[in-house]
Protein backbone atom coordinates (compact mmCIF):
# COMPACT_ATOMS: atom_id res chain seq x y z
CA UNK A 1 0.00 0.00 0.00
CA UNK A 2 1.35 3.43 -0.97
CA UNK A 3 1.28 6.01 1.79
CA UNK A 4 1.56 9.62 0.69
CA UNK A 5 2.89 11.60 3.65
CA UNK A 6 3.45 15.26 2.83
CA UNK A 7 3.50 16.54 6.40
CA UNK A 8 7.06 17.86 6.12
CA UNK A 9 6.66 19.37 2.65
CA UNK A 10 6.40 23.04 1.71
CA UNK A 11 4.72 23.40 -1.68
CA UNK A 12 4.00 26.53 -3.73
CA UNK A 13 0.90 26.25 -5.92
CA UNK A 14 0.27 29.07 -8.38
CA UNK A 15 -3.34 29.72 -9.29
CA UNK A 16 -4.64 28.01 -6.14
CA UNK A 17 -7.95 29.85 -6.03
CA UNK A 18 -9.70 28.12 -8.94
CA UNK A 19 -10.01 24.93 -10.95
CA UNK A 20 -7.09 22.52 -11.11
CA UNK A 21 -4.92 24.61 -8.80
CA UNK A 22 -7.59 24.78 -6.13
CA UNK A 23 -8.16 21.01 -6.25
CA UNK A 24 -4.43 20.33 -6.06
CA UNK A 25 -3.96 22.73 -3.16
CA UNK A 26 -6.82 21.17 -1.20
CA UNK A 27 -5.49 17.65 -1.76
CA UNK A 28 -2.00 18.64 -0.61
CA UNK A 29 -3.39 20.34 2.49
CA UNK A 30 -5.42 17.23 3.26
CA UNK A 31 -2.19 15.22 3.01
CA UNK A 32 -0.59 17.51 5.57
CA UNK A 33 1.58 19.73 3.36
CA UNK A 34 2.26 23.37 4.10
CA UNK A 35 0.96 25.04 0.96
CA UNK A 36 1.81 28.51 -0.28
CA UNK A 37 -1.54 29.37 -1.85
CA UNK A 38 -1.00 31.85 -4.65
CA UNK A 39 -3.96 33.81 -6.01
CA UNK A 40 -4.46 36.92 -8.09
CA UNK A 41 -7.91 38.27 -7.22
CA UNK A 42 -10.06 35.54 -5.65
CA UNK A 43 -9.00 35.82 -2.03
CA UNK A 44 -12.27 34.30 -0.80
CA UNK A 45 -11.58 30.92 -2.43
CA UNK A 46 -8.17 30.69 -0.78
CA UNK A 47 -9.60 31.85 2.56
CA UNK A 48 -12.20 29.10 2.28
CA UNK A 49 -9.47 26.46 2.04
CA UNK A 50 -7.70 27.89 5.07
CA UNK A 51 -10.96 27.85 7.02
CA UNK A 52 -11.66 24.25 6.01
CA UNK A 53 -8.19 23.12 7.09
CA UNK A 54 -7.82 25.17 10.25
CA UNK A 55 -4.84 23.21 11.55
CA UNK A 56 -2.88 23.66 8.35
CA UNK A 57 0.20 25.88 8.37
CA UNK A 58 -0.60 26.93 4.79
CA UNK A 59 -0.69 30.63 3.92
CA UNK A 60 -2.11 32.84 1.15
CA UNK A 61 0.04 34.93 -1.20
CA UNK A 62 -1.34 37.47 -3.68
CA UNK A 63 0.42 38.33 -6.94
CA UNK A 64 -0.44 39.38 -10.48
CA UNK A 65 1.77 37.06 -12.50
CA UNK A 66 1.68 39.32 -15.55
CA UNK A 67 3.80 41.76 -13.52
CA UNK A 68 7.38 40.53 -13.17
CA UNK A 69 8.05 42.53 -10.01
CA UNK A 70 5.12 40.81 -8.34
CA UNK A 71 6.52 37.43 -9.41
CA UNK A 72 9.83 38.28 -7.74
CA UNK A 73 7.98 39.44 -4.63
CA UNK A 74 5.82 36.32 -4.52
CA UNK A 75 8.78 33.98 -4.37
CA UNK A 76 10.62 36.13 -1.84
CA UNK A 77 7.56 36.24 0.42
CA UNK A 78 7.12 32.46 0.26
CA UNK A 79 10.79 31.93 1.11
CA UNK A 80 10.55 34.32 4.03
CA UNK A 81 7.34 32.77 5.35
CA UNK A 82 8.43 29.12 5.23
CA UNK A 83 12.23 29.24 5.11
CA UNK A 84 12.38 26.82 2.20
CA UNK A 85 10.30 25.32 -0.62
CA UNK A 86 10.28 21.63 -1.59
CA UNK A 87 8.06 21.71 -4.69
CA UNK A 88 6.84 24.42 -7.05
CA UNK A 89 3.63 23.64 -8.93
CA UNK A 90 3.27 25.95 -11.92
CA UNK A 91 -0.43 25.84 -12.60
CA UNK A 92 -1.68 29.41 -13.04
CA UNK A 93 -2.78 30.28 -16.54
CA UNK A 94 -5.33 31.99 -18.72
CA UNK A 95 -7.38 30.57 -21.60
CA UNK A 96 -8.50 33.65 -23.52
CA UNK A 97 -10.06 33.33 -26.99
CA UNK A 98 -8.67 35.64 -29.69
CA UNK A 99 -9.92 34.55 -33.07
CA UNK A 100 -7.81 35.36 -36.09
CA UNK A 101 -10.87 37.27 -37.30
CA UNK A 102 -10.05 39.85 -34.61
CA UNK A 103 -8.24 43.07 -35.51
CA UNK A 104 -4.49 42.41 -35.31
CA UNK A 105 -3.60 44.83 -32.49
CA UNK A 106 -6.40 43.46 -30.31
CA UNK A 107 -5.37 39.89 -31.22
CA UNK A 108 -1.75 40.58 -30.28
CA UNK A 109 -2.73 42.18 -26.96
CA UNK A 110 -4.35 38.88 -25.93
CA UNK A 111 -1.30 37.01 -27.21
CA UNK A 112 1.03 39.11 -25.03
CA UNK A 113 -1.16 38.80 -21.93
CA UNK A 114 -1.38 35.03 -22.37
CA UNK A 115 2.37 34.61 -22.85
CA UNK A 116 3.13 36.89 -19.88
CA UNK A 117 1.01 34.82 -17.49
CA UNK A 118 1.32 31.32 -18.94
CA UNK A 119 5.00 31.35 -19.92
CA UNK A 120 7.01 34.40 -18.81
CA UNK A 121 5.97 34.04 -15.16
CA UNK A 122 6.66 30.30 -15.35
CA UNK A 123 10.14 30.97 -16.72
CA UNK A 124 10.92 33.44 -13.95
CA UNK A 125 9.59 31.19 -11.20
CA UNK A 126 11.63 28.36 -12.69
CA UNK A 127 14.81 30.44 -12.49
CA UNK A 128 14.04 31.52 -8.93
CA UNK A 129 13.22 27.93 -8.04
CA UNK A 130 16.45 26.59 -9.55
CA UNK A 131 18.48 29.10 -7.54
CA UNK A 132 16.62 28.07 -4.37
CA UNK A 133 16.89 24.33 -5.02
CA UNK A 134 20.60 24.52 -5.87
CA UNK A 135 21.25 26.06 -2.45
CA UNK A 136 18.91 23.60 -0.74
CA UNK A 137 20.37 20.59 -2.50
CA UNK A 138 17.16 19.30 -4.04
CA UNK A 139 13.71 20.26 -5.28
CA UNK A 140 10.84 19.49 -7.59
CA UNK A 141 8.91 21.30 -10.31
CA UNK A 142 5.46 20.24 -11.52
CA UNK A 143 4.25 22.00 -14.66
CA UNK A 144 0.58 21.90 -15.67
CA UNK A 145 0.67 21.67 -19.44
CA UNK A 146 -2.10 20.86 -21.91
CA UNK A 147 -3.24 18.36 -24.49
CA UNK A 148 -3.10 21.33 -26.90
CA UNK A 149 0.71 21.00 -27.03
CA UNK A 150 0.51 17.62 -28.73
CA UNK A 151 -2.66 17.70 -30.83
CA UNK A 152 -3.00 21.44 -31.45
CA UNK A 153 -5.81 23.79 -30.48
CA UNK A 154 -8.63 25.56 -32.28
CA UNK A 155 -7.74 28.80 -34.05
CA UNK A 156 -9.10 31.11 -31.34
CA UNK A 157 -6.62 29.73 -28.77
CA UNK A 158 -3.31 30.00 -30.63
CA UNK A 159 -1.62 31.91 -27.79
CA UNK A 160 -2.71 29.38 -25.20
CA UNK A 161 -1.33 26.47 -27.24
CA UNK A 162 1.94 28.29 -27.91
CA UNK A 163 2.40 29.18 -24.24
CA UNK A 164 1.84 25.61 -23.10
CA UNK A 165 4.23 24.33 -25.76
CA UNK A 166 6.94 26.57 -24.36
CA UNK A 167 6.14 25.41 -20.84
CA UNK A 168 6.51 21.73 -21.75
CA UNK A 169 9.85 22.29 -23.50
CA UNK A 170 11.07 24.26 -20.48
CA UNK A 171 10.02 21.51 -18.07
CA UNK A 172 11.83 18.83 -20.09
CA UNK A 173 14.95 20.96 -20.31
CA UNK A 174 14.96 21.48 -16.54
CA UNK A 175 14.73 17.73 -16.04
CA UNK A 176 17.68 17.04 -18.36
CA UNK A 177 19.83 19.88 -17.08
CA UNK A 178 19.45 19.65 -13.32
CA UNK A 179 18.84 16.00 -12.45
CA UNK A 180 22.41 15.61 -11.20
CA UNK A 181 21.62 18.38 -8.72
CA UNK A 182 18.66 16.41 -7.35
CA UNK A 183 16.15 18.67 -9.10
CA UNK A 184 13.34 16.83 -10.87
CA UNK A 185 10.65 18.11 -13.19
CA UNK A 186 7.31 16.67 -14.32
CA UNK A 187 4.56 17.71 -16.71
CA UNK A 188 0.89 16.93 -16.27
CA UNK A 189 -0.97 17.31 -19.55
CA UNK A 190 -4.72 17.59 -19.01
CA UNK A 191 -7.28 17.51 -21.74
CA UNK A 192 -10.52 19.42 -21.41
CA UNK A 193 -11.14 19.69 -17.66
CA UNK A 194 -14.38 20.90 -16.10
CA UNK A 195 -13.21 24.18 -14.59
CA UNK A 196 -14.41 27.76 -14.54
CA UNK A 197 -11.76 28.59 -17.14
CA UNK A 198 -13.35 26.11 -19.55
CA UNK A 199 -16.91 27.32 -19.11
CA UNK A 200 -16.66 29.81 -21.98
CA UNK A 201 -15.88 26.94 -24.35
CA UNK A 202 -18.81 24.90 -23.02
CA UNK A 203 -21.10 27.90 -23.31
CA UNK A 204 -20.08 28.36 -26.94
CA UNK A 205 -19.95 24.76 -28.15
CA UNK A 206 -21.90 22.79 -25.54
CA UNK A 207 -20.75 20.00 -23.21
CA UNK A 208 -21.82 17.33 -25.69
CA UNK A 209 -19.16 18.44 -28.18
CA UNK A 210 -16.52 17.80 -25.54
CA UNK A 211 -18.02 14.45 -24.53
CA UNK A 212 -18.04 13.33 -28.16
CA UNK A 213 -14.26 13.84 -28.31
CA UNK A 214 -13.31 11.71 -25.30
CA UNK A 215 -13.23 7.95 -24.70
CA UNK A 216 -14.91 8.02 -21.28
CA UNK A 217 -18.46 8.84 -20.25
CA UNK A 218 -17.75 11.95 -18.20
CA UNK A 219 -15.57 15.02 -18.42
CA UNK A 220 -12.31 15.11 -16.51
CA UNK A 221 -12.57 16.89 -13.15
CA UNK A 222 -9.75 18.79 -11.42
CA UNK A 223 -9.74 16.13 -8.70
CA UNK A 224 -8.69 13.54 -11.29
CA UNK A 225 -5.19 15.08 -11.33
CA UNK A 226 -4.57 15.37 -7.62
CA UNK A 227 -3.34 11.90 -6.63
CA UNK A 228 -0.62 11.98 -9.29
CA UNK A 229 0.52 15.36 -8.02
CA UNK A 230 0.70 13.91 -4.53
CA UNK A 231 2.93 11.07 -5.74
CA UNK A 232 5.19 13.52 -7.53
CA UNK A 233 5.53 15.70 -4.43
CA UNK A 234 6.25 12.66 -2.23
CA UNK A 235 9.38 11.61 -4.12
CA UNK A 236 7.91 8.29 -5.21
CA UNK A 237 8.05 9.30 -8.89
CA UNK A 238 11.48 10.91 -9.10
CA UNK A 239 12.69 8.45 -11.74
CA UNK A 240 9.95 9.69 -14.04
CA UNK A 241 11.63 13.09 -14.17
CA UNK A 242 11.05 14.76 -17.54
CA UNK A 243 7.95 12.70 -18.22
CA UNK A 244 4.70 14.09 -19.53
CA UNK A 245 1.66 12.31 -18.13
CA UNK A 246 -1.54 12.64 -20.14
CA UNK A 247 -4.84 13.00 -18.30
CA UNK A 248 -7.30 13.65 -21.08
CA UNK A 249 -9.96 10.91 -20.81
CA UNK A 250 -8.56 9.18 -23.90
CA UNK A 251 -9.21 12.12 -26.20
CA UNK A 252 -5.60 12.18 -27.43
CA UNK A 253 -3.52 9.04 -27.04
CA UNK A 254 0.19 9.17 -27.88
Amino acid sequence: MINIDLSQKVILVTGASKGIGNAIAEFLMRMGAKVALHYNSDQKAVASLLTKYKDSESRPFQANLSNEEEVFSLFAEVEEAFGHVDTIILNAGVFIPHSTDTESKEWFAVWKKTIDINLHSVGLLTKLGIDHFMKKGKGKFIYIGSRAVFRGETEEYLAYAASKGGLVSLARSVARSFGKHNIVSFILSPGFTRTQMAESFINTYGAQKVLDEIALNELTKPEDLTSLVGLMCSGLMDHATGATIDINAGSHIR
